[in-house]
């Protein structure tokens, strides 16, 4: 899946902003309830596309980290990966600037029955993602979201095993020693397949070296 996402042109990426930025803007230029009509319109339209262009929306909207999440849930349970992919770029900037209350929400994400949900509570606070600027506080202290981390460690869902895995991964690229800690501990508190599979991707980069 994160070769399908490299595959997408940077243009591409860019563009989906600048489309949602305007239609932000005509939104606001419209009544209610017909901004909320359109908006609906846009958000469960049949082209992934432009249910980008709704996700992006919700990202670029004046609202609080609490309305940002409720509403971009939609969009993390999409059917389609692009969507889902550009659900968490959308508002990660925001989950960065208040981490912890994030981590906090998002723990109850991580309990839900749609694997996407819980695949996107991972995906959206990873320390040093491809596609997304890093998390500073993240990189530094990554046991920060350890309560989070630790609701799925042992998720049946292959989705979101990669989405630990890589995300351990991320933060050995700055704490080594923290990630090898946990593998050790989640090893001997949860020895299933599951875990075992999140625990060596998590420590493919530090056993490479």
């Amino acid at each position: 899946m994160l070769a399908e996402l490299e595959n997408i042109p940077a243009k591409i990426m860019k563009t989906i902003p600048a489309i949602a930025s305007e239609w932000l803007r005509l939104l606001y230029q419209m009544p209610e309830p017909k901004r909320t009509e359109i908006m609906d319109v846009l958000s469960t339209h049949r082209s992934d596309s432009v249910r980008c262009w709704a996700a992006y929306i919700v990202g670029l909207d004046q609202l609080t980290l609490d309305q940002k999440l409720q509403r971009i849930r939609f969009f993390a349970a999409d059917e389609h990966f692009g969507v889902r992919e550009i659900g968490w770029m959308a508002v990660r900037e925001s989950v960065a600037k208040e981490i912890k209350e994030s981590i906090r929400i998002l723990s109850d994400w991580a309990r839900d029955d749609n694997a996407n949900i819980r695949r996107f509570a991972i995906e959206v606070t990873r320390p040093q993602g491809v596609w997304a600027k890093h998390i500073a506080a993240l990189k530094e202290n990554p046991e920060m979201a350890l309560p989070l981390l630790e609701i799925v460690k042992s998720d049946p869902s292959k989705y979101v095993q990669d989405s630990v895995g890589n995300w351990l991964n991320d933060a050995g690229k700055s704490q080594p020693e923290w990630v090898l800690q946990v593998c050790r501990t989640w090893e001997e508190e949860s020895r299933t397949k599951e875990t075992m599979r999140i625990l060596k991707r998590a420590q493919r980069s530090l056993t490479n070296k």
